[in-house]
């Protein structure tokens, strides 16, 4: 999936540490450091208006897609 988290260059640009950012939105340091590594299936949506508040940004901003005409034919992966 040509998804890709870019919550790293937005950290960087910001000048915040991850540790503090993790405390603000109430997650785990474990949690953020999947979500920037885009090891996670998702996120919540109130996961992610904390994430934007916190930064001041908007969700486009922690996130990017490359078109992939593949992805309007393959079937979605089944949930555990």
């Amino acid at each position: 999936m040509p998804v890709r988290v870019t919550l790293d260059a937005l950290i960087v640009r910001k000048g915040i540490k991850a540790r503090d950012l993790a405390a603000e939105v109430g997650i785990s340091e474990t949690q953020l450091s999947l979500f920037r590594s885009g090891k996670v299936k998702g996120i919540r949506f109130r996961t992610l208006a904390r994430l934007c508040a916190a930064l001041g940004c908007r969700p486009g901003d922690l996130l990017d897609y490359e078109f992939d005409a593949d992805d309007l034919t393959q079937p979605d992966e089944p949930e555990d």
